[in-house]
């Protein structure tokens, strides 16, 4: 309405108070077609469209531009550990009878109960039986209970497999192998609790290496103000040694896979715009809870069908590429609407004064259209990686520094 309304008022101006009746209709149809918003129509979905084949293009799927647009409001990333910041390809380091049967007996019965098992520590004890030539045997009355372990009978035995509160929850005592525990646990290995006929046998600790890249992905986040968590369920002691290693301070421990959602939850109660970011099949609902949920390529099908962005290439340093990308796209789109702006608002005195033919209008509209669209395109040339060749120097000098403590510890 105001349009039209500056567009009559131009032509009245020009036939009663100029005479001129031709002049106030040419001046009338350019106001008109002057503040045609072709440009600002186009200047969202244009660099939209091609931030999201950038992403696309390094390996980031960006399932709509919703997510593009929400990834630069993120104050706070969560981190699953297995097959997130860890390769997810644990291996048994230590087996620790209490005295009562062998190492291989260990491995024996904790191998027999996790058979059939996928979850990576699973399939981690029953490789290391199978390397030792061990033979399995096939468990019967098989019970896997969710955060805590399984329980099954082999060989006529009651086998439990798990951690502390497995070995709580059937009134078995485990004080004589918590020093062994808390040892293994500080090193940032998984422990695992033996329980065979009401008795402890022993423990088995698996521990899973840390990508490469992951310590430098976290830097790279808090280089971008962006609060880092890790959500684990293992016990507190290994979880914090594992994010000390990796570089995040704030470790959530002993979560079970029901409760990640709550967490998601509690943190977006405090104001926070969360992303979420797993691989597993209990990640799911924390991935749906979360604001974004960002899935790793090679993880199971239904955390990559609940995340809006998957890392193809599962480098979790693309979590903190994606946030630049969102904010370099965001950026375009301002600079879109600033210029299609400028062009309505700046073209319509010029053809109300009659200093514009609606031909010259036709043509600046056009010429507008094109600015906004070449200068989304410009987006195309935007280096995802930019920055990063800073965090390198950091992170061997905080390796340094770790590992002079470490000898340190050791020759005290």
């Amino acid at each position: 309405p105001s349009v039209i309304s500056a567009a009559v008022v131009t032509f009245l101006v020009w036939y009663f108070i100029m005479g001129d009746f031709v002049a106030g209709l040419l001046a009338f149809v350019a106001v008109m077609i002057i503040a045609c918003p072709c440009a600002l129509g186009v200047a969202t979905p244009a660099a939209l469209m091609v931030g999201v084949g950038k992403g696309a293009e390094s390996g980031i799927l960006i399932r709509g531009a919703e997510y593009l647009e929400r990834s630069q409001k993120l104050t706070t990333v969560v981190f699953d550990k297995t097959g997130t910041l860890t390769k997810g390809e644990p291996a048994v380091t230590d087996v620790v009878s209490s005295g009562d049967y062998s190492n291989e007996q260990l491995l024996e019965y904790a191998g027999s109960v996790e058979t059939g098992s996928e979850h990576p520590l699973a399939q981690a004890i029953v490789s290391e039986s199978k390397q030792n030539t061990i033979s399995l045997k096939k468990p019967t009355n098989f019970e896997a209970i969710s955060g805590m372990g399984v329980k099954a009978v082999v060989n006529d035995r009651q086998v439990l497999f798990g951690n502390r509160k497995l070995l709580h929850k059937f009134n078995i005592p485990i004080e004589t192998i918590e020093q062994t525990m808390e040892e293994l646990e500080s090193e940032g290995k998984t422990v695992m609790i033996v329980g065979i006929d009401q008795k402890v046998a022993g423990v088995i600790a698996v521990a899973d290496s840390l990508k490469e890249s992951s310590p430098l992905a976290i830097q790279a986040l808090k280089n971008l103000g962006i609060e880092n968590i890790m959500l684990t369920g293992d016990n507190e002691k290994t979880a914090k040694a594992i994010g000390k290693k990796v570089g995040i301070e704030k470790v959530i421990a002993s979560v079970l896979p029901t409760e990640k959602a709550n967490v998601i939850k509690k943190l977006q109660s405090e104001k926070k715009i969360v992303a979420m970011v797993g691989d597993g099949i209990n990640d799911a609902p924390a991935l749906a809870q979360a604001d974004i949920g960002i899935a790793i390529g090679s993880g199971s099908d239904i955390a990559k069908e609940t995340g809006g962005i998957i890392l193809i290439k599962d480098d979790i340093m693309d979590v903190s590429r994606a946030i630049k990308l969102s904010k370099a796209t965001m950026k375009k789109i301002k600079q879109n609407l600033f210029w299609a702006f400028a062009y309505n608002s700046g073209g319509i005195p010029l053809a109300a004064l009659g200093l514009l033919s609606p031909i010259l209008a036709a043509a600046a509209m056009a010429l507008s259209s094109i600015s906004v669209i070449a200068n989304s395109s410009l987006l195309r040339r935007y280096k995802i990686t930019s920055g990063e060749e800073d965090l390198l120097p950091s992170f061997e000098h905080e390796k340094t520094k770790q590992m002079e403590m470490k000898v340190e510890k050791i020759s005290r």
